[in-house]
């Protein structure tokens, strides 16, 4: 939004030959979105990415390496409201990501309507987020010399809707377009769990087959964002407010699963892949749910 009122105000002042000068900029980099974006170091390293990690605070956890001469496609779990973790552990230093994967350039995909907002588009880059288009995925993960991981949050904006404390209901039975790109392009997988990530804020019921949820999936799949009425603390209380909760996050990186390339990949290779994922990510929650306040009787659950 302060993007936008500084783009349209500055037309009406003596200095609108910025927002000029910014449009053909902007026309003739079009693309940069689609090919890999134009990460900076500087913005990543900002100290107030510190504040944000310690407000929560978010933490990243490595359990096994990653091989920076080949190129990754990270599934990230879950969406949560906001993807707090997702955000500070992959576009920022602020968790020391750049230590403990060496040569290692995560890039976070985001849906493109964001990238045609001026100015805005230019800080998403610089935070090494791209586009979901297709194009993208593919520039990432074929870019010679490795150290590219294409980072997807698979349940997107729909899963959101589910997005409540203590909530484990992941949207991806039925996902596998990634599975396909990975296939593909012989992109290795890696499983990314976020524990916390749903419990940053409360959600007004809204159970599938309500008269809520009803409203907010046909605005979902009319504008691709979805609408959860989310509330949580304020500034100077605790009873009510639309600032996050300070509830820990921490994200755990898997193991990479290999996987072979293939140009023409059937649907019964998609299915099996796709199962080997699920029981991977299944195994890494269970290996690390009791080290974050998870019940032992809490599994994940897919929609």
């Amino acid at each position: 939004q302060i993007s936008l009122v500084v783009f349209i105000g500055l037309l009406f002042t003596r200095f609108w030959f910025f927002s000029v000068l910014y449009s053909i900029w902007w026309y003739l980099d079009r693309d940069k979105p689609r090919q890999g974006g134009r990460c900076s170091k500087a913005l990543q390293s900002w100290v107030m990415w510190k504040h944000m990690r310690d407000y929560f605070p978010i933490s990243l956890v490595k359990t096994a390496e990653l091989d920076p001469s080949r190129n990754y496609l990270a599934g990230f779990h879950p969406q949560g409201i906001m993807a707090p973790g997702a955000f500070v552990n992959l576009c920022t230093e602020s968790t020391g990501f750049s230590s403990l994967f060496p040569g290692i350039r995560p890039h976070l995909i985001m849906l493109p309507f964001w990238f045609r907002v001026p100015f805005f588009r230019e800080y998403l880059m610089m935070g090494g987020l791209v586009t979901s288009d297709k194009e993208s995925i593919a520039h990432i993960l074929n870019r010679k010399g490795g150290g590219n991981p294409a980072a997807i949050i698979i349940g997107g904006a729909q899963e959101a809707l589910n997005a409540r404390p203590g909530a484990y209901t992941l949207l991806l039975r039925k996902r596998k377009g990634f599975i396909k790109l990975a296939l593909l392009h012989g992109a290795a997988l890696v499983p990314m769990f976020s524990f916390g990530e749903n419990d940053l804020f409360d959600q007004v019921e809204n159970s599938p087959g309500s008269w809520l949820r009803w409203i907010q999936d046909k605005l979902q799949k009319t504008t691709s964002f979805s609408f959860p009425l989310f509330h949580s603390r304020g500034i100077f209380q605790y009873s009510f407010g639309f600032i996050p909760y300070r509830q820990p996050i921490t994200t755990v990186v898997g193991k990479p699963i290999a996987v072979q390339k293939t140009l023409n990949p059937s649907q019964e290779e998609v299915d099996q892949l796709h199962q080997r994922y699920i029981k991977e990510l299944c195994d890494l929650f269970e290996a690390h749910k009791l080290k974050y306040n998870v019940p032992i009787d809490q599994h994940l659950d897919f929609c």
